[in-house]
């Protein structure tokens, strides 16, 4: 007999299941484009993290089929210009490294603040990492913002 291999839960789910909040995990890498069937690219949303002159970092979510209008971002979180943080400094800033950034660990770790775009609200599901690369959580986006005090917004070129 074989026994199933269950994946370590990542430490994103055990502060979700902590918080008794709902979410299905995933392990899929979208930036290697491997989807399971059923999941379409547009449902998946990075977390990008960017400084602003006047609030240092903020967190910006949006699906991965979109670009990020940095204006937008800088209007709707009271900077007059953001700017992506360099890959270099971005683990020292988070805490995580290209394609692991993720709100829920960085609301965990740092107060910065969270814009998710509208579109998230549109869809009720939304895909973003669980803090490792290749691990994701499938999770509602109103309750995922709630839980890390994110604003919804225009976030899209």
């Amino acid at each position: 007999m074989s026994k199933k291999k269950s994946l370590k839960k990542t430490l994103v789910e055990q502060i979700l299941d902590k918080a008794n909040i709902p979410y299905t995990a995933l392990a899929l890498n979208a930036l290697e484009g491997d989807l399971p069937d059923g999941i379409t690219r547009d449902r998946i949303f990075k977390t990008l993290a960017l400084i602003g002159d006047k609030t240092g970092p903020v967190i910006g979510i949006l699906p991965i089929t979109r670009h990020l209008s940095e204006k937008k971002l800088a209007k709707v979180s009271g900077n007059k210009k953001v700017h992506m943080i360099p890959q270099k400094d971005l683990q020292k800033t988070t805490g995580y490294i290209h394609g692991a950034n993720n709100p829920v660990g960085i609301r965990q770790r740092h107060n910065f603040p969270i814009y998710i775009d509208n579109s998230a609200l549109e869809l009720g599901d939304m895909i973003v990492s669980s803090g490792e690369v290749g691990r994701s959580i499938d999770v509602h986006s109103q309750t995922l913002a709630d839980f890390v005090e994110a604003h919804f917004a225009d976030l899209s070129e």
